[in-house]
């Protein structure tokens, strides 16, 4: 992972949290961590990593991901076994 992979890693995991991370960067650093990613219909895209599965909704037509959508990315590296810590 490069620095902006880990500063995006470290902002989905700050409190409070931001509402203001693009979800490209999100997408990038779900593809540092060596995560499968496919579109699903309409704008779902289905993640998997570390044998844990996700679906999250690319929002549109802003760039930047809502808290909400942060703090579901958020559990999802936990239940993958990612934290900021030990990237």
């Amino acid at each position: 992972m490069n620095k902006k992979h880990r500063k995006t890693l470290a902002d989905i995991f700050t409190n409070p949290v931001p509402a203001d991370i693009p979800w490209t960067d999100i997408i990038k650093l779900l593809i540092a961590l060596d995560a499968t990613i496919t579109q699903g219909k309409g704008s779902r895209v289905r993640v998997f990593l570390n044998d844990r599965k996700a679906v999250f909704h690319e929002p549109h037509p802003e760039r930047e991901t809502d808290k909400g959508a942060i703090k579901s990315v958020r559990d999802f590296l936990i239940n993958a076994g990612i934290t900021p810590g030990e990237q």
